[in-house]
């Protein structure tokens, strides 16, 4: 009897630490940097390509699209040379107004900004706000669940970056 639950436990065990090494590797992907709050996911994709995903992928989960802001256009005319650079504004109002509804302030930070840029060295990232940050901002503390969805949400649109 001692011998079947040894070997349950270690059963058990052994579950345990495949699950946490699951959940490790899927959160090395999207991570704040620092305690700055901003999230980079590393695009398998060009700028333009990677755009076009998000924004299908976007629409395919009835999430409303908001702006799109192509802000090294921007820049070049008014004269400055900027890499490229666009800002995707969408969000859920019914979620994302539980936050505000939270905290006014909080509406400084919805609807989610999700910005595709490239750098120096041709890498494209998709960069966003840590919602667990976006909480603390703005002492937000009721409400847990609504931002751990947010999270998975937003995880989930850059997940199809990720990928050639």
């Amino acid at each position: 009897m001692s011998r079947q639950i040894a070997s349950r436990l270690a059963n058990l065990a052994t579950s345990l630490l495949l699950l946490f090494l699951l959940l490790s590797a899927a959160t090395s992907v999207a991570r704040a940097d620092s305690d700055d709050g901003i999230v980079r996911v590393k695009s398998a994709i060009p700028l333009s390509e990677a755009i076009s995903r998000i924004k299908a992928d976007i629409a395919a989960k009835g999430i409303k699209f908001f702006l799109e802001v192509d802000q090294s256009k921007l820049a070049a005319d008014a004269g400055i040379k900027l890499r490229p650079s666009t800002l995707l504004v969408f969000g859920n109002p019914p979620l994302g107004t539980q936050f505000i509804t939270s905290n006014p302030n909080a509406g400084l930070d919805w609807p989610v900004r999700l910005l595709l840029t490239q750098d120096d060295n041709g890498d494209v990232w998709a960069v966003w706000t840590d919602f667990d940050w976006i909480a603390r901002r703005h002492n937000i503390r009721n409400r847990e669940a609504q931002f751990k969805m947010a999270t998975m949400v937003v995880k989930s649109i850059t997940a199809t970056i990720t990928a050639k």
